[in-house]
C-alpha cells in the first residue's frame, strides 16, 4: 500500500469514527429526554467539540489529498468525504439542541408520553446507518432507497406539530413545553435530512450521478401547473 492509499484509508476510517460519535450523540440525547436524565444530556453538550474536531481533521486530510492530483474516482471520494463530515457535524449540533431542550423539559412535569419522538429518532438514525453502510459497502442502490424514507419522518414531524398546536390552543399553560417539543421534533426531521444528503452523496460517489433535487424535478414534471 502506498502512502497515498494509506492516507485515503485513514480518511475513510476517521469518517466512520465520526459517524459513530454522531449516532451516539443522538441516541444519548433521546435517552436523556425519555429517561429525564440531565447528566446524560450534559454529556451530549460537552462531547460536541469531538465532532467539530473530526470535521476539521477530515477537511485537513481531504485538502492534503486533493493537492496530490488524485484520479477522478478518488477525487469524488475525497470531496464526498468532506460533505459527509459536514452533515455528520450538523447531526451532532441537532443532538445538542435535543439535549438542551431535554434538560429544560425535565424541570417540568411531562406533558405527554414520549411515543412519536422516539419513533422519529429511530427512523432518522436507521436512515443514517443505512446511508453510511451504503458508503462502506459500495451500495449505491441501498443509498437510493434511503432518500424516499425522508418523507416518513417529515409526515411524523407535521403530525406531531398539529397535535402540539392543538394542545397549546386548549391550554395556554402548555405552550412553553409544546414549543420545546416542537424544536426536538424539528431537530429529528433535520437529522433525517442530513441522512438523505449523505445518501445522495454516496450515489454520486459510486455512480457519478447527482440525484439531489431529482425528486423535486420529477414532481414538477408530473404537475407542471403546480
Amino acid at each position: 500500500m502506498t502512502h497515498y492509499d494509506s492516507e485515503l484509508s485513514q480518511l475513510k476510517e476517521s469518517l466512520l469514527t465520526m459517524a459513530s460519535h454522531a449516532e451516539t450523540a443522538v441516541t444519548r440525547a433521546m435517552r436523556a429526554l425519555v429517561e429525564r436524565d440531565d447528566a446524560l444530556a450534559r454529556t451530549v453538550d460537552a462531547d460536541d467539540n469531538l465532532l467539530d474536531h473530526f470535521e476539521i481533521q477530515i477537511d485537513d486530510c481531504a485538502i492534503h489529498l486533493l493537492a496530490k492530483a488524485p484520479l477522478a474516482t478518488d477525487l469524488r471520494l475525497i470531496t464526498v468525504a468532506m460533505k459527509i463530515s459536514q452533515n455528520l457535524e450538523r447531526v451532532g449540533d441537532e443532538a445538542v439542541t435535543i439535549a438542551r431542550r431535554a434538560i429544560e423539559l425535565n424541570a417540568e412535569p411531562q406533558l405527554k408520553p414520549y411515543v412519536d419522538l422516539p419513533r422519529m429518532a429511530a427512523k432518522s438514525l436507521e436512515m443514517l446507518r443505512d446511508a453510511l453502510s451504503a458508503f462502506v459497502q459500495r451500495e449505491p442502490e441501498r443509498a437510493r432507497a434511503v432518500v424516499p424514507r425522508d418523507s416518513e419522518v417529515d409526515d411524523l414531524n407535521r403530525q406531531l406539530h398539529r397535535e402540539l398546536a392543538s394542545f397549546m390552543v386548549e391550554r395556554p399553560a402548555n405552550i412553553t413545553r409544546c414549543l420545546k417539543l416542537m424544536v426536538i421534533s424539528k431537530s429529528l426531521e433535520r437529522i433525517a435530512d442530513h441522512a438523505t444528503n449523505i445518501a445522495e452523496e454516496v450515489v454520486y460517489l459510486y455512480e457519478a450521478k447527482d440525484i439531489r433535487h431529482a425528486e423535486q424535478k420529477h414532481n414538477e414534471a408530473e404537475n407542471p401547473g403546480g
